[in-house]
């Protein structure tokens, strides 16, 4: 079993100046993987891993960020029969003292058969509650790329991909329909809420078809949650989609920007969103006409409608993006860019201008 050490890179200001902006935090972790960010609404930032304990048992676990180092870590759950992932990582939410986290388990002998399970503190992680499966319709089939994000200081918002209607047994439509997996059918996108007790409420489907397996995001605007996802047309078109929830009614799908990238498989490689009041922005990765671009489009106003996207990837782009407002209207986005020798990952600024200076390796 390999050692793996994971680091964290803060930004410490406005600057792009290679020598600058950040600090390199190492985390407490053993022997893991599949690590994960979030910062609360107060600013406190989490990390969380999976820690391999041997060769069948996975554990989940989290640090906070203190006086400049990461807390020693604290145990959420573990298990023998967890599907973990390089793709479909774990994640962890908090708003005050109230945290909820998230981790894949198998549901039957199928390989991708999974299903997401929820703990709860109510304690600021001192004590975690036994977990709860957002999805109630008792299929086994695919669950998971989720986000979870605090709606207020009672609730929180989870949506994921869901497969219960990708299953054979579910699904009446012919193999040319299949998805990455071999199912049969399309996966959707799905939400539900959940309180401090592990009560659900608002249920409902989303998307009706979407792209198999690329990563969600989810973030909070003044006027509700608005999600994104690389969704997945008929004629296998899979460009980035969102969702908003306004006056507690979720939109329709609309499209961010029409790349049109026609590709057969799904290239696992989904986008980001950030929120500052009413602004919104998105990065995504898209291969269209075979030209691999990181793009960034801006919204005014809780994403109604985007600016024309602005490319910010060096040439050789991977994708696996993030963003994150530093106003309203500039941010910063990381992604990872190949070269001849290695691959790098990647920071610019961007704002509703353009990309503003040279990438940070």
């Amino acid at each position: 079993m390999a050692h793996r050490s994971f680091r964290f890179c803060f930004l410490l200001g406005c600057s792009t100046e290679q020598s600058t902006p950040f600090i390199i935090l190492e985390t407490p972790c053993e022997h893991g993987g599949e690590p994960n960010l979030f910062v609360s609404p107060d600013g406190t930032a989490f990390s969380l891993r999976i820690e391999y304990i041997d060769d069948s048992t996975n554990a989940l676990h989290f640090s906070t960020l203190r006086d400049g180092k990461w807390s020693a870590p604290q145990e959420i759950a573990q298990g023998t029969n967890w599907f973990v992932n390089w793709a479909d990582f774990p994640s962890v939410s908090a708003t005050g003292n109230w945290m909820a986290a998230h981790w894949l388990q198998k549901s039957a002998s199928g390989p991708y058969d999974y299903d997401v399970h929820i703990s709860r503190s109510q304690d600021g992680g001192k004590h975690w509650s036994p977990a709860f499966i957002p999805h109630r319709d008792s299929i086994s089939a695919e669950h998971g790329f989720v986000s979870i994000c605090p709606l207020s200081p009672s609730s929180m918002l989870a949506v994921w991909l869901d497969g219960r209607n990708a299953t054979d047994a579910a699904s009446e439509v012919d193999s040319q329909d299949a998805d990455d997996h071999g199912h049969q059918g399309s996966m959707t996108l799905r939400c539900a809420e959940f309180d401090v007790h592990g009560n659900l409420f608002a249920e409902e489907e989303l998307d009706h078809r979407v792209c198999d397996c690329c990563q969600t995001d989810m973030a909070l605007t003044s006027s509700g949650p608005v999600v994104v996802y690389r969704d997945r047309t008929e004629h296998e078109i899979r460009d980035i989609s969102m969702v908003r929830r306004i006056n507690n009614t979720w939109t329709k799908p609309h499209s961010i920007y029409a790349d049109n990238w026609e590709i057969a498989g799904c290239p696992v490689n989904g986008p980001a969103v950030s929120a500052a009041g009413d602004q919104i922005a998105v990065a995504w990765y898209t291969a269209s006409q075979d030209m691999p671009r990181v793009m960034v489009a801006f919204s005014e106003h809780q994403g109604k409608s985007f600016s024309n996207p602005i490319r910010i990837d060096d040439g050789n782009p991977l994708g696996r993006v993030d963003i994150c407002m530093i106003n309203e209207h500039s941010a910063y986005v990381i992604w990872i860019e190949k070269t001849e020798q290695t691959t790098e990952i990647r920071m610019a600024k961007v704002s509703i201008w353009g990309k503003e200076g040279k990438a940070v390796l």
